[in-house]
This record gives structure tokens, C-alpha cells and sequence, in this order.
């Protein structure tokens, strides 16, 4: 009779885990089905072509609904017993209230009214036809229908950008000034050249010609008389109407509330509670510690003179760079055919996606970074990218194109975004995770690797590798510096200038990037820190059982996951490693 009770227990408390686990996961299942419908650009960018002709709804009434269906989400979610999950449904259920949690704050602290900056907002919206399928007649319908709400649009975010006015969450003045340009660099060029109208340039040779020049004819017109209208009416607005009113100071923190609102940043980017002045002094001693490795090199070069001078030299001898955007192309091209067959000694799982390399768009690559990566579409209809700025050679560093491919292509951001995305048994928003703090820290740990990889075989290169581990030490200081203590832009330019040897053009670009994007730039030295503290402890405990390839796996197994759900699966591996070594 006991062992009856006992597997009547048994039997009722698995059906009350069943239970709790299916319920969690129709949740799970209704929120992303509703996000995709809310967010249509986002099923573009996942390789989805079924609402291609929508922009997100930016009305304000819109905005509030989907804060109440947040908080409604977020309700029903602590309704259910997290007691009564397993270990990886407790982590589906964590990761999914953080998520909606931070979306609720963020709304709360009207992030969203002041997300515009030089790099994003609906001035490269056009970006996205990189993401777009252009295959056949109903993929350009779908194209030239939302050319066609631009209008809308355009009038949305304007309206946004009132309602930030008017509540005091405007961006600073340096970062809105850079815009109007960028958007008169897409009007004063001919139509054919809008970068709206590229996807017309090339018509599929499966159509039939006459359908093709219908199309483009009506691309040019809508052009013309709807998207270059609508456009030279929001750069009016911004120069005559946001600029006066947007901040004068750099930092987040001058606004009414608004250290309160970086400290909530610091958080959702690291994943921490680490304070804004722990990071500061974080910072602060990974500046010094990289200093002295980079002295090491100084004097191996047998440069005569100090840092500063050795900086100054590598930023102005012509030995350093490429004369031509060609030329500098083809390199990056080499040296990312060289990382590819490295990646077996370090992984045992590799991602099937391929990546290409390909040059950043003319009209964004003034004012943008030195590369950034593109993920492949999730269905697999479209492989990842590796973008590159052929802008001014004579700005990019030959020494720092091993530690950049690196980090953007893999072993970095491809090849962790792409083994995530093809993760089985996972919900799509942890496969589509893309927590700041893993995976930049992931791609600044990769950086590391590359010694590991056979790279950064001279001395100069070596020093490349320290130049921009010491940019994400210094991105600490100056981020906070702007945002919580004060500092002024010139200030921060400065500090970076007499600690890094990135070019000025670079510097000042990656400032202004902070100033517009409050707190993102503290994740990746963060994040690595945390990445090569997990794996010291599994060195240290394993010695000769370490297996790289078996931490590195397990480390990339979850997808991107918050610091503190990381460090608690490593220790989890590190002791069934010791255990399997023990007998």
C-alpha cells in the first residue's frame, strides 16, 4: 500500500510539473507570436517575408497598448508555480521575465522617446532591404508598399521625439546634428541612387522586363514625390525644432532623473549590479594593466619614445595602411579565409551557416564603426555578414584587422549567433537572445583566441590586440564618465586619446556612439571579465583535464544568457567535470 501512495504522489506531482512546463510554454508561444506581429521588421530581419510591407506601428496609442500587453504577459507569468518547473524550463521562465521586465522599465523611463542617434533610427531604415528577399513580383510590391508608408512613418517618430521634448528625454545635441546630413546626402543624389532604390537596380533575370521597369518606375515616383518629401520635412524638423531643444550636456545623467535611468541601463547591459562607479574603477585598472602590457611592446619594437609618441606613430606612418578601399577589402578577405580552418582545435561543435565579408554602405560609413556583423536569417534563407568600412583607408589600422575579424566573424559574433540560432529544443526568443553582455563579451574573449588561433604573429598586430582590449577598458571610464560623473565630450576624447592608439577620426566617432547609446558600451569588457574568470576556475580545478573544446562548448550551449544564469551552468559543468576526472 505505501509503494501505491508513494507512485500516486510520484505520478501527481509529475502531472502538476507537466502542467506548469506546458503552461509556460503557450505563454512563451503566445508572447513571440504577438511580439512578431507588433514588430514586422523583426520577421524581416529573421528571413519572415509575410509582412514585408509594414513599419512598426510608432503611434503613441499603439506604444501604450503595448506596454498594457507587457505587464499583462508579465502577470500571467507569475501565475505559474516556478517550484514546479524543471531546471530548463525555471531558465526559460527567468530569462523571459527579465526580458519583460526590462521592456516595462524601459518604456517607463521613456527610453523609447530618445532612441534616435547617428547610427540608428529612421534615417537607416533603408538598411533593411539588406535583410529583404527580392525574388519575385510580390517581394517588390511588398517593398514599394512600404516605401509608400514612409510618410507615416517619418510623422510617427517625429511625434515621438515631441513627446520626448515635452517630458525632457531628449538626446544630447552632438549626437541629432550628424543626422540632418546624413539624410541630405540621400536627397541631394539622384533618385536612382537613394538607397531606398537599390534593391531595383538589379531586377531578378527570372522577370519579365517589362513588369521590372513598372516597378522601377514606380520605385523613382514613389521616391520622389513621397520618401524624399517626407524626409526633407523631418530634417526641417530636426534642425529647426529638436536640435534647440535637445541637451547641451553628453551625459544621460544631466537629464531630470537621469542617473537613476543609467544606473537601470548599467544593470540591463551587464546583467549585473555592479554600480556605475565599481565600472568606473573596473575600468580604471584594466586601463592600467593593459598599459603595461603595451609598454612590453613599445620596447620589444625598440620604439624610441613614450607611449604617447609610439601611439602617434602608428596612427600617422603610412606602413600602417592601405592606400586604396580595394586594397583594404581583399585583406580582410585573406584573413578571414585564414580563421575558418583554426576553428576546429578550439570548438567541437561548429555552426553550419556560412558567413560572408562585405563593405559597409557608402552612405553610413562616415559616421559608423570600423565593422559590424549581420546575422543570418533564422530559417536559413540568408548567411551572416562580416561588414567592413573601406571608408578613408588611411584611418584603418593594418594591426588591428586580426583582432577585429576575430571578434566580428568568428571565432566571435558568427559563430556564436549562428550555433544559438540553430540550438533544438529551445524557445526562438533564446535562440534569438542577444543579451549585450555575453555576446560582446564573448567577442571580446574571442579576441583572445586569436593567439590561441595563430594570429597576431608580429609584434605590431600583438599590439593591435591590446589596442582594442584597451578600447573596451577605456569604454568603462568614459561611458560612465559621460553618463554619471559629468565629464564633458572633450573630456572623454582625451582620456581615450592618451590611452588608446585608435585614429582621432575613430575616437571621436566611438564617443559620440556612447553619448547616443547610453550604457551599451559597458557590456563587453564586462562580459569577458566574466568569461575569462569561469574559464581560470575550470583550469584551475581541472589542471590537465581541461578540455578547451568541451568548456568552450558547454559555455555556448545555452545561447546568450544573463552573467549570473552563465556563471551558474559553468559551475554546474565544472562540477560533473570533476566528477567524470575523478573516476
Amino acid at each position: 500500500m505505501r509503494q501505491i501512495m508513494l507512485l500516486i504522489c510520484l505520478a501527481a506531482s509529475l502531472q502538476v510539473h507537466a502542467g506548469a512546463s506546458d503552461t509556460l510554454d503557450t505563454l512563451i508561444e503566445e508572447h513571440w507570436a504577438w511580439y512578431l506581429n507588433q514588430f514586422p521588421e523583426s520577421r524581416t530581419y529573421r528571413g519572415d517575408h509575410s509582412q514585408n510591407d509594414r513599419w512598426t506601428d510608432q503611434s503613441a496609442p499603439a506604444i501604450a497598448a503595448r506596454l498594457k500587453e507587457r505587464k499583462r504577459f508579465l502577470a500571467d507569468l507569475q501565475e505559474i508555480d516556478r517550484g514546479a518547473l524543471d531546471a530548463e524550463a525555471q531558465l526559460n521562465y527567468d530569462l523571459f521575465e527579465r526580458m519583460l521586465k526590462l521592456r516595462i522599465q524601459r518604456q517607463q523611463h521613456g527610453l523609447h522617446l530618445m532612441s534616435m542617434n547617428m547610427r540608428n533610427g529612421p534615417h537607416t531604415v533603408y538598411t533593411i532591404s539588406a535583410y529583404t528577399r527580392f525574388s519575385t513580383a510580390e517581394d517588390y510590391r511588398m517593398w514599394l508598399s512600404r516605401l509608400t508608408a514612409m510618410p507615416d512613418y517619418l510623422q510617427q517618430q517625429q511625434a515621438l521625439l515631441d513627446e520626448g521634448i515635452a517630458s525632457g528625454r531628449v538626446q544630447p545635441s552632438v549626437v541629432i546634428q550628424r543626422i540632418p546630413t546624413q539624410i541630405g546626402k540621400m536627397l541631394d543624389s539622384d533618385v536612382t541612387a537613394n538607397p531606398f532604390y537599390g534593391p531595383l537596380l538589379k531586377m531578378p533575370e527570372t522577370m519579365d522586363s517589362a513588369e521590372a521597369e513598372l516597378f522601377q518606375a514606380e520605385a523613382r515616383d514613389i521616391i520622389k514625390t513621397r520618401v524624399n518629401p517626407a524626409y526633407k520635412k523631418f530634417a526641417t524638423y530636426l534642425e529647426d525644432t529638436y536640435l534647440p531643444a535637445s541637451n547641451s550636456a553628453p551625459g544621460i545623467g544631466s537629464l531630470e532623473g537621469g542617473k537613476a535611468v543609467y544606473e537601470y541601463l548599467a544593470r540591463q547591459f551587464t546583467t549585473t549590479d555592479l554600480t556605475p562607479a565599481e565600472i568606473h574603477e573596473i575600468g580604471k585598472q584594466e586601463v592600467a594593466r593593459i598599459l603595461a602590457e603595451m609598454e612590453e611592446v613599445r620596447k620589444e619594437v625598440e620604439f624610441d619614445g613614450d607611449l604617447q609618441a609610439f601611439n602617434e606613430f602608428l596612427r600617422t606612418d603610412p606602413q600602417f595602411y592601405y592606400e586604396t578601399p580595394e586594397e583594404l577589402y581583399h585583406a580582410y578577405l585573406a584573413i578571414s579565409k585564414r580563421l575558418d580552418p583554426e576553428l576546429v582545435q578550439l570548438f567541437g561543435k561548429l555552426p553550419r551557416m556560412p558567413y560572408g565579408v562585405t563593405p559597409i554602405p557608402d552612405q553610413i560609413a562616415p559616421n559608423t564603426t570600423t565593422a559590424y556583423y549581420m546575422p543570418p536569417a533564422n530559417n536559413g534563407t540568408r548567411a551572416g555578414y562580416y561588414y567592413v568600412n573601406l571608408y578613408r583607408p588611411d584611418v584603418r589600422p593594418k594591426y588591428e584587422m586580426e583582432v577585429l575579424s576575430v571578434h566580428e566573424a568568428v571565432p566571435g559574433h558568427h559563430l556564436q549567433i549562428a550555433l544559438a540560432q540553430e540550438l533544438e529544443g529551445l524557445p526562438p526568443f533564446r535562440t534569438e537572445s542577444r543579451v549585450t553582455a555575453f555576446t560582446e563579451g564573448w567577442g571580446l574573449y574571442s579576441e583572445r583566441l586569436g593567439y590561441q588561433m595563430g594570429l597576431y604573429q608580429d609584434p605590431y598586430s600583438r599590439y593591435g590586440q591590446l589596442v582594442y582590449d584597451m578600447w573596451r577598458a577605456v569604454r568603462l571610464v568614459v561611458d560612465t564618465g559621460i553618463h554619471y560623473f559629468g565629464w564633458s565630450r572633450e573630456q572623454a576624447i582625451e582620456y581615450f586619446k592618451a590611452n588608446a592608439a585608435k585614429t582621432e577620426a575613430d575616437i571621436i566617432n566611438e564617443i559620440d556612439r556612447y553619448i547616443g547609446w547610453p550604457g551599451q558600451a559597458l557590456a563587453y569588457k564586462i562580459g569577458q571579465l566574466k568569461i575569462l574568470e569561469l574559464r581560470a576556475e575550470a583550469e584551475t580545478a581541472l589542471d590537465d583535464n581541461f578540455d578547451i573544446r568541451r568548456f568552450h562548448d558547454e559555455l555556448l550551449g545555452a545561447g546568450a544568457i544573463p552573467l549570473d544564469a552563465l556563471e551558474r551552468r559553468m559551475d554546474a559543468w565544472l562540477e560533473a567535470e570533476r566528477a567524470t576526472s575523478t573516476n
